[in-house]
């Protein structure tokens, strides 16, 4: 992948941009265009791919939430996990991290789905594969993007103190097994997707224990209500 493509953000770039430039990555930034020049719809679109991390600068994150790949409907993904856009409607495992945030804090449930303003506060919301093809979920796994969301969170966890990660389902936990439970704080419980939302995640109490945890540290809570959108 080359630099003048990809835009990392500052602070991001100086951590992790130099892995960005492995035969590895550049091989997936091959497959991506040509995937591209074929009538292959890919989402989000090239330039949000990165959006997490413009978002969610490496000094200002504090918690950091774990997805899979994003979605595959058109207009859904934006480059924040579980995350959609302003006016598409609210997918299922985002139904259910809104239910358990109103079960937990107390929180009327938004009507959208837009999670930027958790990420200006500091939340990470970071897909480990960070593309996909239009229908097909997981279109772009193993294709490199793991790698370099391994390495995102090994630098997260090494250079920095007093995160929260939270680990949703096998795939997220198994991705932060590299992670130091005495520097940081991991937070487990099955995905909140309707199949295994209800084996565990609703009920988790993930959102107040990432607050008490930060405010134990010394830092601010975060505001997990969203606002109407415009109101950002």
């Amino acid at each position: 992948m080359t630099e003048e493509r990809i835009k990392l953000e500052p602070t991001w770039k100086a951590r992790v941009g130099d892995y960005l430039q492995r035969e590895d990555m550049r091989e997936l930034s091959v497959f991506l265009r040509q995937r591209s020049a074929q009538g292959t719809r890919i989402f989000p679109p090239g330039p949000e791919i990165f959006s997490a991390f413009e978002a969610t600068p490496f000094d200002a994150t504090r918690v950091v939430i774990l997805g899979q790949d994003p979605y595959h409907g058109a207009g859904q993904a934006h480059g924040l996990c579980f995350s959609v856009r302003p006016g598409v409607p609210v997918p299922p495992s985002l139904v259910n991290i809104h239910k358990e945030i109103e079960r937990d804090l107390g929180i009327p449930r938004p009507a959208h789905g837009c999670l930027l303003p958790w990420a200006r506060q500091g939340v990470l919301l970071l897909n480990s594969v960070m593309t996909v093809e239009e229908g097909r979920a997981g279109a772009h796994q193993g294709r490199g993007w793991e790698g370099f969301t391994d390495h995102v969170i090994e630098t997260l966890a090494r250079e920095r103190e007093d995160l929260v990660f939270m680990l949703w389902g096998s795939y997220a936990q198994k991705k932060g097994a590299v992670i130091d439970r005495s520097r940081h704080r991991v937070l487990k419980a099955p995905h909140p997707s309707p199949l295994s939302a209800h084996r565990g995640f609703i009920g988790c109490g993930h959102f107040s224990a990432a607050n008490e945890y930060l405010v134990r540290r010394g830092g601010k809570p975060i505001d997990w209500s969203l606002p109407p959108v415009g109101a950002t």
